[in-house]
């Protein structure tokens, strides 16, 4: 077995555990995730495969990454949609978010410029970060799991050992620098939320 398939059947794996335990944190709301960000990930992610495919003479086993991406995105989006929490609902910023993924959909319609289309594609997966981004900067507290999302880090990681063309880097390495800027994120709120806890126990005065 070369390291392509074992990269192709550890990302399968990785995805797979990533969707059970999403779905089981969100049907009993321990993770409250963003409602629009999932279904930013769910058409752009579709899009992105198949403009990958458009592309060149590719199979989906060669950008793995993104084939299982799919699978869970949509997977994780219907549950959110059904047993999340209403926080996790639509507002006017992730409804603009939404209309310039559909804005780029319907542009390769038009088109067919697979390449171009592939590339605002990844710039649109850049954005459907900014609602989880915004909701955690506006509450200061971490919504998400990083458990789930360190899974999700691993997986473009590995799959670059099987990716095959430069639209299929592409998307793991943007993968790989977007998932690692949010876990700084949550990282950095739980360890402020840890100081804020710590110094009130050691100032009792200040407590409520």
């Amino acid at each position: 077995m070369t390291l392509a398939h074992v990269s192709i059947v550890l990302v399968t794996l990785i995805n797979f555990i990533i969707l059970v335990y999403y779905c089981w944190q969100t049907y009993y709301q321990r993770i409250k995730p963003a409602l629009a960000m999932w279904i930013f990930f769910t058409i752009a992610v579709a899009l992105c495969l198949t403009t990958y495919l458009s592309s060149g003479e590719f199979s989906i086993w060669d950008n793995i990454v993104n084939t299982t991406d799919l699978v869970l995105v949509s997977t994780v989006t219907i549950v959110i949609f059904f047993f999340g929490d209403r926080s996790s609902r639509f507002t006017r910023f992730d409804t603009g978010c939404l209309i310039a993924v559909l804005t780029i959909l319907g542009f390769w319609l038009i088109t067919q410029n697979h390449m171009l289309t592939n590339v605002l594609v990844q710039i649109i997966q850049i954005i459907a970060y900014f609602p989880v981004v915004k909701r955690l900067w506006q509450s200061g507290k971490n919504s998400e799991s990083f458990i789930a999302w360190i899974g999700m880090l691993l997986a473009p990681a590995i799959s670059l050992l099987s990716s095959k063309g430069i639209l299929a880097t592409i998307y793991s390495v943007r993968a790989v620098v977007c998932i690692s800027i949010l876990l700084i994120l949550m990282l950095k709120i739980e360890v402020t939320e840890q100081l804020v806890k710590k110094q009130l126990l050691n100032n009792p005065a200040k407590l409520p």
